[in-house]
């Protein structure tokens, strides 16, 4: 890998993703159409210093704002929603890093990021008791090192990853993070993701046999629930966005489709599809559904910026709920206007060959990610009772 961009502002960041974006949406139908993953986009990625844009000033990055983290995962995801659901959990332990890792942790992983190393994700576990119950050990050596034992599942960007940030409970039950090399001694991972969605991911399985982890690659994760914090809610605002952009490119590739493919209904009357007025009249209802989540999805930013520049037991509740409400708007949004695309189109879009359908499929296997129902109930009960939300990691 050739020496990575390093990228000074968000300005800088916004308009490399722009680029990266509209190079990536040229293949993105046919990636998903026969499973190619992403190796080498992945590499411009990393060598575009878009992967490094969160790392603090003090050690040489960008520390850009998190709104700007979000529209670069909003412009990726219009393009490619596979490929921008890749880096979410880099930025998430990223943040792992700068929340509860050490200076010498920091500035050890920092570099490894400005150097244009990816960070993965062996986090969810499967056929456990729910979510959080995580059941990967992370036993203590009489030296003061550990050894990692267990299973993940939907490990997405692990496959693509030199790091894999590991999530595992110590000898005290409590949840630590490992970063742990992707060649490390007993770490398998496994490219068995076969959704119907979201298709190259990659988003598989790891296994852990006795991998030995220094004392110095390891971060206890359950301080940063002590208080008041953004971690749920920075990872869930980059969740937010991908939502936001594919209800997006599902808009965009509606529009093209009906303004150049679309033939008009014979009781219409006009010469083309796009006179239609009840077409108009569907896409203005789309068109709302997408500004919706996309000015959600800004709100929600901007709040988690002033929470990070003043960061309080209310600011950070107030972060969360704002993320909660642009979650639940982007995933609707996506849902719907990846189906409507269809509606508006006609029979032609429904071809497999053209590959219209990757964004309903991206849309309805994206948002199973954490069920937003339970967003509603804490949206709910804030206004209602002023009950601030939970400090799960998932909010």
């Amino acid at each position: 890998m050739s020496a990575p961009v390093v990228i000074g502002g968000d300005d800088e960041a916004l308009a490399v993703a722009a680029g990266l974006a509209a190079d990536f949406r040229k293949d993105a139908a046919e990636r998903d159409a026969v499973r190619r993953l992403p190796h080498a986009e992945l590499e411009r990625l990393s060598a575009s210093g878009l992967l490094a844009v969160s790392v603090p000033a003090e050690f040489g990055g960008a520390d850009v704002r998190a709104e700007t983290l979000a529209e670069v995962f909003r412009l990726l995801a219009a393009a490619d929603a596979s490929l921008a659901q890749i880096p979410q959990s880099h930025f998430v332990y990223v943040n792992v890093l700068r929340r509860q890792g050490t200076h010498e942790q920091q500035e050890f992983f920092f570099g490894e990021v400005l150097r244009g190393k990816r960070f993965g994700n062996a986090q969810s576990e499967a056929g456990t008791k729910h979510v959080q119950d995580i059941r990967t050990r992370l036993a203590r050596r009489p030296d003061g090192s550990y050894v990692l034992d267990g299973v993940k599942h939907y490990c997405t960007g692990a496959l693509f990853a030199h790091w894999i940030p590991v999530l595992a409970r110590a000898d005290d039950d409590t949840p630590h993070v490992a970063y742990v090399p992707h060649d490390a001694p007993g770490l398998t991972v496994v490219d068995d993701w076969d959704g119907m969605g979201q298709r190259t991911t990659a988003s598989g399985t790891i296994r852990l046999e006795s991998v030995p982890v220094p004392a110095d690659r390891v971060v206890p994760h359950h301080l940063t629930f002590r208080g008041p914090q953004l971690h749920g809610a920075v990872a869930q605002l980059l969740h937010a966005a991908i939502d936001a952009g594919i209800a997006s490119g599902a808009l965009a590739e509606a529009v093209d489709f009906v303004r150049t493919k679309s033939r008009p209904w014979f009781e219409s009357g006009f010469e083309t599809a796009a006179e239609d007025p009840l077409l108009v009249q569907r896409f203005g209802e789309l068109g709302l559904r997408v500004r919706a989540a996309q000015a959600l999805l800004r709100e929600a930013a901007r709040t988690v910026d002033a929470a990070r520049d003043d960061l309080t037991d209310d600011s950070a509740a107030e972060a969360s709920i704002a993320v909660a409400a642009a979650k639940v708007t982007a995933a609707e949004a996506a849902v719907e206007v990846g189906s409507a695309l269809f509606e508006v189109a006609g029979t032609r879009a429904a071809l497999d060959s053209l590959g219209l359908h990757r964004h309903w499929r991206d849309a309805r296997t994206h948002t199973l990610h954490d069920p937003v129902r339970w967003k509603v109930q804490h949206i709910g009960r804030y206004i209602l009772n002023g009950t601030q939300p939970p400090r799960h990691g998932l909010l």
